[in-house]
């Protein structure tokens, strides 16, 4: 059902992180969040272009009327990307009431535009993660009490709304209503030790769940019950996250890590893989009115 792993990127990411596909862009984009740096992937041409940033920025969503949404270290802010360069726009919501050290971790959206991303220690010794939504409503803390959070990913159907304590090994589920609330928390998936530490995912257009297995070498998928369907090897112990990008959404790109990979010649790449199973379309970010925020 799958092909090995391709390079497309040999380019030695502290951090890679966030993979996302742009239609406008035609392009895969991605974020170095050590090296505060944005990277851009072009198949059709097999381009590739770098910005530098003035603080990290820890994910990228597409938003609803052109350019982006970013989780700065110092909040969730607009950008722009195009011809004319790269430029941060409006501070959205600033971080201040997170507690020193933190720092935003992954993010994304559902089919109705709202924004979901979690916190962290980002010295991943202290237990303070939570899990946001941020819509018309503003921001709300939705759970609470991660280790290292990771995803969001959501069902092809909506209904279903994924999030990882990536330190403990463990895939939560919920239930997702219209309205953007959350049910039923439940494990969905728990990791053997020494199996690897669930980090970035994406679902498939038949429900299954890709999931980067940090220090686990691999991607695996999972049934929508989950049950292991199958896992794709990697030549880097530290794969970061997931996305389907491409015209159609036919192909797989990963992201990894070099931090603590020095002995890994291709650690931080970024990878192709051949799954012959079509993703879904990211749906725009749609932010609230300055006066919810």
């Amino acid at each position: 059902m799958h092909k090995d792993a391709t390079v497309v990127w040999k380019i030695g990411a502290e951090l890679g992180e966030g993979p996302i596909w742009s239609d406008s862009l035609r392009a895969l984009l991605f974020v170095d969040i050590r090296q505060a740096r944005l990277h851009a992937y072009y198949p059709d041409d097999d381009q590739r272009q770098s910005w530098d940033l003035d603080e990290a920025c820890c994910w990228l969503l597409p938003r609803e009327g052109g350019g982006f949404v970013a989780g700065l270290l110092s909040g969730v802010a607009e950008l722009e990307l195009d011809d004319h360069g790269l430029r941060i726009g409006k501070r959205l919501t600033p971080i201040e009431w997170l507690p020193a050290g933190d720092r935003l971790n992954d993010a994304g959206s559902d089919s109705h535009g709202r924004l979901w991303f979690g916190s962290m220690d980002d010295a991943e010794a202290e237990v303070r993660g939570h899990l946001f939504r941020l819509d018309s409503r503003g921001l709300i803390e939705m759970d609470s009490e991660y280790h290292v959070t990771n995803g969001p990913a959501i069902s092809p159907d909506g209904g279903t709304l994924y999030h990882n304590d990536s330190a403990r090994q463990i895939v939560f589920a919920f239930d997702l209503d219209d309205d953007g609330e959350l049910t039923n928390r439940r494990e969905h998936i728990r990791l053997a030790p020494g199996a690897g530490y669930p980090d970035g995912m994406t679902c498939d257009r038949e429900g299954g769940l890709w999931i980067a297995l940090w220090d686990g070498g691999r991607i695996a998928r999972y049934h929508a019950d989950g049950s292991l369907d199958r896992e794709v090897e990697l030549p880097v112990s530290r794969p970061t996250s997931c996305t389907f990008g491409g015209e159609t959404l036919e192909r797989l790109f990963v992201t990894s890590a070099a931090t603590g990979c020095s002995d890994e010649p291709l650690a931080g790449a970024l990878f192709e893989i051949d799954v012959e199973i079509g993703g879904i379309a990211t749906t725009p970010v749609i932010l609230p009115n300055d006066s919810t925020l």
